[in-house]
């Protein structure tokens, strides 16, 4: 059970002010050799590019080096001082991003709110109660931060000695996320004023709420054992278990609580302030706030360096970002005796795939299914991994006990899967089948729609059906290139030519790097007699990195143009349906 679930999502938010763009060009990904012809980097402003650029690129820990390099070049603080906090914050250096966070008048305001949440934080880090209290107090952070300020006060003013504030429940007008993370929080610290049937009646209002019950089930069950009601957290954890039957972190707690065993401690203060920190970073996520997101995460971390979740997420930030490295890194703060680890290795597995290293990716991914066989996500990822290297056969071995163990209530995205690997194995008649039992579970899903009704195009089948099932496809997902691929091969095999062309025109302008895309399109011109154009299309496919079998075709039409049309197949009847 994950607390990173998003209850209700905010409002939309401006970009990080802090990190603004630069030429796509400058990438220099470390520092900058002397003597560099891009950069004289005996410049303040040669480094602050090059930091730019590091930025931008996701590259936080390097970008820091630059700025602060930069801004020991410079008399001048102000942009580069404001470049130099942002990148000190991302990349997790919360201490430095303090000391360094700007305050000066001039200062734009979005930097200056975040420069004093950070502070804020840290000095929630070291104790310091009272400072933590007077910022929020004398300078609250504004929009887009006032759902974190009013989780943080109570923690902030118990740390400072305030008792009576420290167990008012923070309010926000029409915010759920803090009415819920508060009420958690207000639970938490009445239980740490020994107020036990208060911060219990907050808790049974929590899981008892359909919408937040997940959410706050290991809390309460918890706090419960703390108070040796180890028969009540019991048959609280069995109420969460029919709902979740698999879920680790519950299966492990019940099993503690069966046991009387040591309950888990009741949160530190820092461990209080953090968990309002990443509810924050999970909606800043929704709403594809990246940097927000990573930003708010280090902040957490900075309070509660062991909060596997929250590296989980940051990983999922980094890996966002193309930053495959950083997302490793993330991953590896999550020990093998954490709920999380596995979800931990196999995006590890992904990030490592990504980076080109496909043997290390199957060894973590192979590593972490054994590790957990009864886990289906390992082994969905295993799987996914083993079709993605070509490993077709094996990746369908490791789905095929699992679909074989839910032939009760059978998973329509596990026969996509398994469908994937066959027809990429050359099974087709199996793939067909897994597809066809996929769509009578799904049948208004736009992927299966595509794939079974592109795959019937391409074989010369069922055409006209498949035309059906492509175009139901895009108009449901309209700005998919691929399937106005799809729908524009249907009309080319039924010898609509001048539809074709027109549909396959808008599907290379949203795909223009594929290169089944552009090679259909070269069909298509050269069966209206657009020769010269269709020559061009061939051309491109030979430059977008082409499989070698789509190679070979572009070079034999190159060579020898197409042979006279053919009349379609269309099959009357779809097998099977």
């Amino acid at each position: 059970m994950t607390r990173i679930k998003v209850l209700l999502a905010c409002v939309s938010l401006a970009a990080l002010a802090a990190c603004s763009s630069t030429p796509r060009e400058i990438t220099m990904r470390g520092p900058i050799a002397l003597g560099s012809p891009l950069f004289d980097t005996r410049s303040a402003y040669g480094q602050f590019l090059a930091g730019q650029a590091a930025l931008r690129d996701g590259q936080s820990k390097q970008a820091a080096t630059f700025f602060d390099t930069a801004a020991t070049l410079d008399d001048d603080p102000g942009v580069i001082g404001e470049r130099a906090f942002t990148a000190l914050l991302l990349a997790g250096d919360i201490t430095r991003a303090a000391a360094v966070a700007p305050t000066a008048a001039d200062t734009p305001e979005a930097v200056k709110r975040l420069s004093v949440l950070t502070r804020v934080i840290e000095a929630i880090a070291v104790g310091d109660g009272k400072t933590a209290q007077t910022l929020l107090t004398s300078s609250p952070p504004g929009f887009p931060h006032q759902q974190a300020a009013a989780l943080l006060a109570p923690w902030a003013a118990a740390l400072a000695g305030d008792k009576d504030g420290a167990v008012v429940q923070p309010t926000l007008r029409n915010d759920k996320l803090v009415q819920f993370f508060g009420q958690q929080g207000q639970a938490r610290l009445l239980e740490r004023a020994k107020r036990y049937d208060e911060a219990e009646t907050d808790y049974k209002a929590l899981t008892s709420n359909a919408t937040t019950a997940s959410i706050f089930t290991l809390d309460y069950g918890a706090f419960l054992e703390r108070r040796k009601r180890h028969a009540d957290a019991v048959a609280l954890y069995d109420a969460a278990l029919r709902a979740a039957p698999n879920d680790l972190g519950l299966l492990r707690a019940r099993a503690r609580a069966a046991a009387k065993g040591a309950p888990p401690p009741a949160p530190t203060i820092r461990q209080g302030a953090a968990e309002g920190l990443i509810a924050c970073a999970a909606t800043f996520a929704g709403e594809r706030q990246v940097q927000f997101a990573q930003a708010y995460l280090r902040l957490a971390l900075r309070l509660d360096p062991a909060r596997d979740e929250a590296w989980v997420l940051l990983g999922d930030l980094m890996n966002q970002n193309e930053d495959s490295k950083g997302a490793i890194e993330a991953f590896s703060h999550v020990p093998p005796t954490s709920t999380h680890y596995v979800t931990a290795q196999t995006k590890t597995a992904w990030s490592l795939n990504d980076l080109g290293d496909k043997a290390k990716a199957l060894e973590v991914a192979r590593a972490a299914a054994a590790a957990a066989p009864n886990n289906r996500d390992a082994q969905v990822a295993l799987a996914d991994l083993l079709r993605s290297g070509g490993q077709w056969d094996e990746s369908v071995a490791v789905l095929d006990p699992l679909i074989a163990g839910e032939a009760a209530s059978p998973d329509w995205r596990l026969l996509y899967l398994r469908a994937v690997s066959l027809e990429q194995g050359g099974r087709w008649p199996e793939a067909e089948r897994d597809l066809q039992a996929a769509l009578k579970l799904n049948p208004d899903e736009p992927e299966l729609l595509n794939f079974l009704g592109y795959t019937w195009i391409d074989r010369g089948e069922h055409l006209k059906e498949a035309l059906a099932m492509v175009q139901k496809a895009v108009d449901a997902r309209p700005q998919s290139g691929a399937m106005l691929d799809s729908l524009g091969w249907a009309y080319y095999r039924l010898g609509d030519y001048k539809t074709a062309v027109e549909k396959l025109e808008a599907a290379a302008e949203m795909e223009p790097g594929d290169p089944d895309v552009n090679d259909h399109l070269g069909d298509a011109y050269w069966r209206v007699g657009r020769k010269t154009e269709a020559t061009f299309q061939w051309r491109r496919v030979l430059s977008l990195e082409p499989t070698e079998k789509q190679k070979a075709a572009a070079e034999a039409k190159l060579k020898n143009g197409l042979g006279p049309a053919t009349a379609p197949i269309v099959k009357s009847t779809v097998a099977n349906n």
